[in-house]
C-alpha cells in the first residue's frame, strides 16, 4: 500500500508532463515576404555601388603602382612596368563594374520615381460582394 501511495504522485507528474508537451504548439510562422526597395533606396544604393567600385579600383591601381615602383627600385624595370599595367587594368575594371552596377540601380530608382504618379489609385475592385440588385 505504501509503495502505491509513493508511485501515485510520480505517475501523476509524468502524465501531467506528457499532457503539457502535447498541448504546446510547435508551429512556426512563415517570415513575411521581403519588402520591395523604394526609389530613394535604389538611388542611394546605386551611388554607393559607384563609390565602392571607384574605391576598389583606386586601391588596386595604387597597389599596382606601388609594386611597380618597388620593382623599379630593385632594378626589375620589366616586372615594374608589368605590375603598373596589371594594377591599372584591374583598377579600371573594378571602377567599370562599380559604375555599371551603380548606374543600373540609379536607373531603376529613377524609373520607379517617374512611374509612381501613374501607378497609384488603381486598386482592384472587390469582386467578392455582388452588386446591389442581383
Amino acid at each position: 500500500m505504501k509503495k502505491q501511495i509513493v508511485m501515485l504522485p510520480v505517475v501523476m507528474l509524468m502524465m501531467g508532463g506528457l499532457a503539457y508537451g502535447q498541448s504546446q504548439s510547435t508551429q512556426q510562422t512563415a517570415p513575411p515576404p521581403p519588402q520591395r526597395q523604394g526609389a530613394g533606396s535604389d538611388l542611394g544604393h546605386g551611388a554607393g555601388d559607384v563609390g565602392k567600385g571607384t574605391g576598389k579600383g583606386v586601391g588596386t591601381a595604387a597597389g599596382g603602382v606601388g609594386k611597380g615602383a618597388a620593382d623599379v627600385v630593385t632594378l626589375h624595370p620589366i616586372a615594374g612596368a608589368e605590375s603598373v599595367g596589371k594594377g591599372g587594368a584591374k583598377g579600371a575594371g573594378q571602377v567599370g563594374v562599380g559604375a555599371a552596377k551603380g548606374a543600373g540601380k540609379v536607373t531603376e530608382g529613377t524609373g520607379k520615381l517617374l512611374a509612381k504618379p501613374f501607378h497609384h489609385g488603381h486598386k482592384k475592385d472587390d469582386q467578392s460582394v455582388p452588386p446591389p440588385g442581383l
